[in-house]
């Protein structure tokens, strides 16, 4: 089952449970399949890389939002996104712990050949198309820049 198949029958799901918050996240990542398929063409179907990237960047700006709000007192609208973020998030793929991170990231680097801070950009390429949706690009980044600079 794809992932556009599981957000339609979890709208579902949602619908019949009047799952308010959940209906409306899982509503908003249908709209968003929806909106890149035609900007493709009417008849383009999603792959499963585009429809986890889709997913990763609403779960992130759902998470910049809550950020934005918290910082202006804004509880009501803070937990709404957050949330939100949390339903969306069970659609991805599960993280990285960051030993298991650490350790793909050592392997990347000795493939590439990488020994100094100047071949960020070199390892930073192939460790973001390899660890897509399994660790986030800040966390792979920090990683990175430490174990090129010991």
């Amino acid at each position: 089952m794809s992932l556009t198949e599981k957000i339609s029958s979890d709208l579902i799901t949602a619908m019949k449970a009047k799952d308010k918050v959940a209906l409306e996240a899982i509503r908003a990542a249908k709209t968003a399949f929806t909106l890149a398929r035609s900007e493709k063409s009417a008849d383009h179907v999603l792959t499963p890389d585009e429809e986890l990237k889709i997913i990763q960047k609403l779960v992130k700006q759902r998470r910049e939002s809550a950020a934005i709000y918290k910082e202006n007192n804004r509880q009501d609208l803070y937990e709404k996104e957050v949330t939100e973020a949390d339903v969306l998030e069970k659609y991805l793929p599960a993280k990285m712990g960051e030993a298991d991170l650490e350790k793909a990231l050592k392997d990347i680097i000795a493939k590439v050949g990488a020994k100094s801070p100047a071949d960020i950009g070199k390892v930073m390429g192939i460790a973001t198309k390899e660890l897509a949706g399994k660790a986030d690009g800040k966390d792979i980044s920090v990683i990175v820049k430490q174990l090129l600079n010991s």
